[in-house]
């Protein structure tokens, strides 16, 4: 394949969003089925575009074969990133009239927007920006912490007009690493679950046990290990996990006791308490407890479910 239909190829799939892609690519009927199931449309989009690229490669893709997947693109009803930049500017500006907004488009069909907030009289505060990116075509936008926590619902409001989505999605999600954060909410990252392959197999490995110890007590320790790395496996995956830094979990609960006249029995208002877990690397530093030996296996699905609940802000309440 030229080069020249490469790159325009290449282009062509860039300007698709990925919620768009497949339906795309089915309806320009060039790479046939088997072709496409053979694609993780769950990667990285640049990872999905080499794919593809390579696939038009193999079968020798002509500049007539490019063309008609331009022009099906352009049947398509595609996002306008110009008018959504326009709109989302309008409406910050008139509700501020001192508001600065600045727009950077990358090639993952994304949008960075940094805002400079002001008031009616004071300028915008260009020291104390808030960033916010959101992605083409889905209802979901990742915003920087932000000291102005009343400006909040305005710029939900602008993004939900600009896009013309009915909401933006609110979720309890924090992290300071924009990769884990879509990985999380895109459920880009491998959630099947994948069989351990090693070479060498879990009784033949170093479990550090003492070779005069009792075989029988060698035994049971090496199905116990089999047992939690199976279990770990099922619950995390054989795959690197997002990256997040913290899990908070609020909780209110009422006493329960059988004594009567119990001061804290008779409360009417719940007890409350918070417990945060935090680690440089919350989701492995929770994967390796088990095998570690710190904790039982399976742990509480209260700690196994952040990446699926997509949420590592948590309220308990009693029933």
């Amino acid at each position: 394949m030229d080069e020249t239909v490469a790159e325009f190829i290449k282009r062509t799939i860039l300007k698709i969003p990925m919620n768009e892609l497949t339906t795309i690519l089915k309806a320009w009927d060039f790479l046939s089925e088997n072709q496409l199931q053979t694609v993780n449309f769950r990667q990285r989009k640049e990872s999905v575009v080499q794919h593809l690229i390579h696939l038009c490669e193999e079968k020798r893709a002509s500049l007539n074969d490019a063309a008609l997947l331009d022009i099906i693109c352009e049947d398509v009803d595609l996002f306008d990133m110009k008018q959504f930049k326009n709109s989302f500017k309008k409406i910050l500006q008139r509700a501020l009239k001192n508001v600065t907004v600045s727009f950077r488009e990358t090639e993952e069909n994304a949008v960075w927007i940094r805002i400079a907030w002001g008031t009616q009289y004071t300028k915008p505060n260009q020291y104390k920006p808030t960033y916010v990116v959101y992605y083409s075509q889905t209802p979901y936008a990742f915003k920087s912490s932000s000291t102005l926590r009343r400006n909040t619902p305005l710029l939900g409001q602008a993004l939900t007009v600009a896009s013309k989505h009915h909401q933006i999605v609110k979720m309890d999600l924090r992290s300071r690493y924009l990769d884990s954060l879509k990985a999380i909410v895109f459920k880009q990252y491998n959630q099947t679950f994948e069989t351990h392959n090693s070479t060498t197999p879990l009784q033949e490995r170093s479990l550090g046990l003492d070779i005069n110890m009792d075989s029988r007590i060698i035994h049971e320790n090496i199905v116990e290990k089999e047992r939690v790395q199976r279990i770990t496996q099922e619950t995390f995956g054989d795959y690197p996990q997002p990256q997040l830094e913290f899990a908070q979990y609020k909780l209110e609960t009422k006493f329960k006791s059988d004594l009567n006249g119990s001061i804290l029995a008779e409360r009417e208002e719940p007890l409350r308490c918070l417990i945060k877990f935090s680690s440089p690397h919350l989701l492995e530093a929770l994967k390796s407890l088990a095998p570690a030996g710190i904790a039982d296996a399976p742990l509480s699905p209260l700690l196994t479910c952040i990446p699926n609940k997509r949420k590592n802000y948590f309220k308990i309440r009693d029933k």
